[in-house]
């Protein structure tokens, strides 16, 4: 399997080779410290694992799902914000056709993929439900307390229109629920209606949560052979986690951003020149930005898609 290389000659008028040298340590210590899980923010340290440690039921619940959406529906809306849609979006656009949705039905064989919840823009949802129209639809709310405000505008919307069309028989049928394991408004409800749950597990924040359910099923559903996805995560972690400092692209690559930070360098671009990796650097802001961006410290993240 292919990898990501990293090339960091770039950097050679900014950062002597004895500044990589001497911060070698560091990162190694920092490294140590998030595999020990004993830092700071320790308690959300569950993605790290989630290549390797997952719950197998869940993951095959997951697929079954995702087949049944593909039998059932034309259409799946996925409904999250942040986390709960970036990281799948970024993966359906870079795994996917770069006109998945436009494809003939024939051709795609699955579902047209649509998120809602991203924003409370009366006019977008309503021009989603004329796209719809009378075509057979399905429905995965992401919500981890279920009380978020975007998505519960965009998921009372489609509920209603689930149980115009289908009943509230049909409709449980069709909604899938992706939240806490044991509370909140989201957990309370589908339980209460009988929707299929799948878990935001405790320990995995929103912007980690794309190897979970959260982005799994969407994922799956789209026909996307998520076992190989999975392994590739799993064989990247071994990878980073085993390879020795100066032959570690994610430790240099972490170095290299240290030291320039150091240096005043606080605005980082990442630029792609494939349109189908937009959503990639989308999700990339919030998941540097949010991670590192605290009490005005951090790194600015911003991107672009350059020809």
């Amino acid at each position: 399997m292919g990898h990501i290389a990293l090339d960091l000659s770039g950097t050679h008028s900014f950062i002597h080779p004895d500044e990589f040298s001497d911060i070698g340590h560091q990162v190694a210590a920092a490294a140590k410290l998030l595999d020990s899980r004993r830092g700071p923010g320790s308690d959300f340290l569950g993605w790290l694992d989630l290549p390797a440690k997952y719950d197998r039921a869940e993951f095959k619940r997951v697929k079954t799902a995702a087949r049944k959406i593909q039998r059932q529906s034309e259409v799946l809306v996925v409904i999250g914000i942040g986390g709960s849609y970036l990281g799948a979006k970024a993966a359906l656009e870079f795994c996917g056709h770069s006109f998945y949705n436009n494809l003939p039905k024939k051709q795609r064989r699955t579902p047209e993929i649509y998120f809602a919840g991203t924003n409370i823009s009366g006019t977008y949802l309503r021009h989603l439900l004329e796209l719809i129209g009378d075509r057979h639809f399905s429905v995965n709310v992401i919500s981890k307390s279920g009380t978020t405000t975007e998505p519960a505008i965009a998921f009372r919307i489609f509920k209603q229109k689930l149980e115009e069309k289908y009943g509230p028989d049909g409709a449980r049928e069709r909604i899938y629920a992706t939240t806490d394991r044991a509370k909140g408004a989201l957990k309370t409800l589908a339980d209460r209606e009988g929707y299929e749950t799948f878990v935001v597990p405790d320990d995995v924040g929103g912007r980690f949560s794309v190897l979970t359910a959260v982005g799994l099923l969407p994922i799956a559903a789209a026909g996307i052979d998520i076992d190989q996805l999975l392994k590739g995560a799993a064989d990247a972690r071994v990878r980073y986690k085993s390879a020795a400092y100066s032959e570690n692209d994610v430790l240099r690559y972490a170095a290299a951003r240290n030291i320039l930070h150091r240096k005043g360098k606080d605005i980082e671009m990442l630029i792609n020149y494939e349109p189908r990796l937009h959503y990639v650097a989308e999700w990339w802001k919030q998941l540097f930005g949010e991670s590192e961006g605290k009490n005005g410290k951090g790194i600015f993240t911003a991107s672009a898609d350059f020809t």
